[in-house]
């Protein structure tokens, strides 16, 4: 096993930004953003609609996460929209609701 040491301080990108770096020959690197892990699988928007989240990808110039879906009517396009958003709550009329709620096994990591 890889030993691994932990680093924390503001991230210009999107806050509190913890730093995992294992001390490998390969100097492995994994960033987490204190945010939900958003899984693949299908997800319900809040004005009704479905989409299947393919994966979490990085913005080549942020490292900004940002969530790969495509929707599930008309031309099934690919879309990406950054995870904060993704994963945030919107108020419709006067109730506060997920933007996207999972559906059909899929699930946010809020661990």
């Amino acid at each position: 096993m890889v030993p691994l040491q932990q680093r924390e301080g503001p991230s210009p990108v999107v806050g509190r930004l913890t730093v995992t770096v294992a001390t490998s020959e390969w100097d492995l690197i994994h960033v987490r953003f204190g945010m939900s892990a958003i899984h693949p699988g299908r997800y319900r928007h809040y004005k009704g609609n479905e989409y299947t989240v393919l994966g979490v990808a990085r913005h080549s110039e942020t490292l900004e996460e940002v969530v790969v879906y495509r929707q599930e009517y008309g031309d099934r396009g690919l879309w990406v929209r950054p995870a904060v958003m993704f994963s945030e709550t919107v108020v419709v009329d006067g109730k506060t609701v997920p933007r996207f709620a999972a559906i059909d096994g899929a699930a946010f990591d809020l661990g």
